[in-house]
């Protein structure tokens, strides 16, 4: 970006949510020092949602940085609060785990810009082995399933909010995050953006990396976060406990067309990994019946 233009360029305020995950922060951080974009037009928000670790004093050598502290726990709570004291005519979502590229800013404002009215732009989440030549059962079922940002976009109207970028404008007509969610509000908020009847627009070119899961707990407290976020949402719709129930019944039905997707699907090598993925599949796929029902049965819990 040529220097005579900086001024005229969009402020953008960065917004990272934090629970316990300092030493990967640090490096998104890094990967944020390093962007193309102006330095003197953005910042970084990072809100320290009951982190164990002493957060701020690990922030203490990036300059970009403003802090603050949400104590309430979930991440739209922490969102909420990054909001309140960002500067940015642009607001910018990413996750602590989080890799962005380093034109991230560049594109994402450019693609923003670009919408006929004030909107929403998702960009591409690509995820990553922590040993790319030994990936995990885990981490190749993840990389066959994980963010597929485009249909977020596309079919369900939302960005997962590890890569969206949008304008104050926006959030001021259609409102902040609802905090009391535990998974979620990335859908739930989106989908008021577009019941607004404002654009939401996929870009590819924007892109976070995203480090895949490696282990099945992992993946699983991921799969009761979600499930208990979409319970939630589903309470409160009239005639819920129909759509609560055939869910159920479809979580514990063979997903017979996924399986086969899996057996056919080339990124895989061999009869063994088909054999690991298709047994993770099952085994979430059961988690995620019990955790309709723990939730429906009212034992929902905050799950990070």
């Amino acid at each position: 970006m040529e220097a005579q233009t900086e001024a005229t360029l969009p402020f953008v305020s960065v917004i990272i949510p934090v629970f316990n995950d300092t030493e990967r922060l640090l490096r998104c951080l890094q990967a944020l020092e390093r962007q193309t974009y102006p330095r003197a037009r953005y910042e970084v928000v990072v809100v320290d949602n009951g982190s164990d670790d002493d957060v701020r004093a690990a922030l203490r050598q990036h300059e970009l940085v403003v802090f603050c502290c949400e104590p309430r726990p979930g991440s739209y709570a922490a969102r909420n609060a990054g909001l309140a004291i960002a500067r940015g005519e642009v607001l910018a979502f990413t996750d602590s785990d989080c890799l962005p590229q380093p034109d991230w800013i560049e594109r994402g404002v450019a693609r923003l810009s670009g919408l006929p009215a004030p909107g929403l732009v998702a960009g591409r989440i690509t995820l990553f082995f922590q040993h790319p030549d030994r990936p995990t059962a885990v981490e190749l079922f993840e990389s066959l399933t994980g963010f597929p940002q485009q249909k977020y976009v596309e079919k369900y109207h939302y960005g997962a909010t590890a890569n969206v970028f949008t304008w104050r404008a926006v959030v001021e007509r259609v409102g902040p995050f609802d905090a009391t969610l535990t998974s979620g509000g990335d859908r739930e908020w989106g989908q008021r953006v577009y019941a607004a009847g404002l654009p939401l627009l996929y870009a590819d070119d924007v892109e976070v990396l995203h480090p895949a899961r490696r282990t099945f707990g992992e993946l699983a407290r991921k799969v009761v976060r979600v499930t208990n976020g979409m319970e939630q949402l589903r309470a409160q719709q009239p005639g819920s406990f129909r759509s609560f129930a055939k869910a159920v019944i479809k979580d514990l039905l063979p997903p017979l067309a996924k399986i086969r997707g899996i057996w056919l699907d080339r990124r895989l090598k061999g009869v063994g990994q088909r054999f690991q993925v298709t047994g993770v599949l099952l085994g979430l796929r059961y988690t995620q019946a019990w955790a309709r029902v723990r939730a429906r049965a009212g034992a929902l819990q905050h799950v990070r």
